[in-house]
């Protein structure tokens, strides 16, 4: 049952990577304003560099506001700071305790030079996708070279880890053209 272990964990590694590629693209912007756009930021509290999730609540005002309300009002400039200069292309200001991020329309060349990026991230999903078939079709064929599997069981592998290759190539392309969709929808 070696055989089966393999493509078992192809199939592992496969979805970590399409998981990671998923949680990459929520950081790329899209005319819907998210509080994902400001999840990865880490903010300076007493000496430490915390998520800014930790630090505070994050909300969406107007469809391109986002709110952050700290919990300990005593760090609201560090919060303010570390979004000028997370250079997110937005200037926060603060109000009533809270700070209002308003994030500008998208224009054209910042569409342009989003679908860049998506590319560039989608081009490194698919280029780990192919470095963990090639590690597992080396596994492959050295457990045919000794004799722990067939050479018909290993063909058999590689075809059903080629298979499994093309599926998970087909759902990043997917995944691809719907961020790619939300980029360009005005």
């Amino acid at each position: 049952m070696v055989s089966n272990e393999l493509i078992k964990k192809a199939q592992e590694e496969f979805i970590k990577v399409i998981n990671f590629l998923i949680n990459d693209l929520k950081s790329l912007r899209t005319n819907r304003v998210t509080t994902d756009y400001l999840k990865h930021l880490r903010v300076e509290s007493y000496g430490v560099m915390t998520p800014i999730e930790q630090l505070a609540s994050l909300s969406i005002l107007e469809p391109r506001t986002i709110v952050i309300e700290p919990w300990d009002k005593n760090i609201l400039k560090e919060i303010e700071r570390t979004i000028a200069q997370a250079d997110l292309g937005i200037s926060s200001s603060i109000r009533e305790n809270k700070i209002f991020a308003p994030f500008p329309p998208l224009t054209e060349e910042t569409r342009n030079q989003l679908l860049k990026i998506l590319k560039t991230k989608l081009e490194n999903a698919r280029k780990s996708l192919r470095m963990i078939r090639d590690k597992i079709k080396m596994e492959i064929v050295a457990e045919e070279k000794i004799k722990k599997i067939s050479e018909d069981e290993k063909y058999r592998l590689l075809e059903e880890l080629n298979k499994l290759t093309l599926e998970k190539e087909a759902e990043i392309l997917g995944i691809g053209q719907r961020k790619e969709r939300e980029i360009m929808a005005v």
